[in-house]
Formats: structure tokens, C-alpha cells, sequence
């Protein structure tokens, strides 16, 4: 693919994007089906960061951050970048003068599948960043790569405006076409949450609750005792 930079992308509903973040990573996940989960060897570089917004891609080669810097520029505020590697990579690609750039241009937060340094800098911040690894280890500016295409991130296809939820539990994708659904999904589920955790306290057993009793009768399970 020769090297691109697509400089405008659709966005979904920022009410859609709002409602998506409130809601949290583990409740829009379920919502879409149990779909659209980056894996796990993501992780915030630090426990309160959270983040929700349209996604901005960056396609970069392994220890060079030169495409990074040119996504700066398309960013919205608001926007999500998220940067995928063509090879796996740990090294620090991404560290506080970057954060610095983002944080002016009003981006949201970041996900990069490779290494990020000067976390303490970037946390004192309050920069929202999921990442691969933590590493100091130094970058190059010098391979062409692309921004604003399809990626794969951590296992997970993302297209250029879909929302990007992030926080303590890892960063999950929402379709930009199905934002409003999803969330309106996730909006139910919730609700529907909130009502098990009452009957729960109330000391109600899940057994009961989700009528598993059966379900350990049909699988056999006998009490002795």
C-alpha cells in the first residue's frame, strides 16, 4: 500500500461517543455482542486513565514515530489516535513531547500497539495512554507509513471514526455506523446491571437469580451432605 494520509473522516454523534465512554469498556463489549476487544497485553499506564472518541489511525513501522507526528495535524479535538505497528514492537515510540503535541491539539487519548516512555511525565499529565509495553527505548523519523486507514490494533480491526472506549478494563471498538445503537444497547444493559446489583444485596443468590439451579441439575451436579 503506498504510503497515505487521508486528512478527513467521518465521525459518529458526539452524544453516541459521550454516552459510549460513561458507559466503560466491559459494559459496551458485552453490548455489541462480545465483540471488538483489543487484547489484553494492552494496558492504561495508569489506573484512572479513561478516554472515549473517534478514532484516528496511524500506521507506523517498528521504533520510528514519524507517522505520529504527521496525525497530529488531522486530529480533531475529541479524537482517539491509535497507532498500529506493521511488526511487533516494544520500543518507546511514544513518550511526553508527543503527549505535549496531542494535548494541545485537544486529542483524547492514545492506544499504541508498541512501547511508551516517560510515563511519569505523561501521567503527571493526566494523558490518557493504553499501551503495549513501557520502554525507554529510543526512536527513529524515518520510514514512511500512513494515517487514516484500516488497522489492525492488538487483534482489533479499526476503521478510520470508530469510537475507541478505553479505560482500567483495556479499550474496546465500536463501528462508527453502529455508535448510536451500541450505546443505546449499552444504555439497557446498565439499566438492567443496576437491577441485579439490588437483588444481589438484597442477599439474593446468582443461583436463583439466573435460574442455574437447572442448569446444575441438567449437567448433573448433585448435593450430598
Amino acid at each position: 500500500m503506498k504510503p497515505t494520509i487521508v486528512r478527513n473522516i467521518e465521525r459518529p454523534e458526539a452524544a453516541a461517543v459521550k454516552l459510549l465512554g460513561e458507559l466503560g469498556v466491559a459494559t459496551v463489549h458485552e453490548a455489541q455482542g462480545r465483540r471488538g476487544l483489543m487484547k489484553p497485553y494492552l494496558r492504561p499506564i495508569y489506573a484512572a486513565a479513561k478516554a472515549s472518541g473517534p478514532a484516528v489511525t496511524v500506521l507506523c513501522h517498528p521504533g520510528d514515530n514519524l507517522m505520529i507526528h504527521a496525525a497530529v495535524e488531522v486530529c480533531r479535538p475529541g479524537d482517539v489516535m491509535v497507532v498500529a505497528v506493521v511488526a511487533e514492537s516494544t520500543d518507546g515510540m511514544f513518550g511526553e513531547l508527543l503527549a505535549t503535541s496531542l494535548r494541545a491539539h485537544g486529542v483524547a487519548g492514545l492506544v499504541i500497539d508498541a512501547g511508551t516512555r516517560d510515563v511519569e511525565d505523561i501521567t503527571a499529565m493526566n494523558f490518557p495512554v493504553w499501551s503495549r509495553a513501557i520502554s525507554a527505548q529510543g526512536t527513529v523519523k524515518e520510514t514512511a507509513g500512513s494515517v487514516n486507514v484500516d488497522v489492525v490494533c492488538a487483534g482489533a480491526i479499526v476503521h478510520p471514526g470508530d469510537v475507541i472506549v478505553g479505560d482500567a478494563d483495556g479499550v474496546v471498538v465500536v463501528p462508527r455506523a453502529h455508535a448510536a445503537q451500541i450505546a443505546a444497547l449499552g444504555e439497557q444493559r446498565r439499566a438492567k446491571e443496576e437491577r441485579s446489583r439490588e437483588r444481589l444485596r438484597s442477599g439474593e443468590l446468582g443461583l436463583d437469580m439466573y435460574g442455574l439451579r437447572a442448569k446444575l441439575a441438567a449437567l448433573g451436579v448433585e448435593y450430598v451432605g
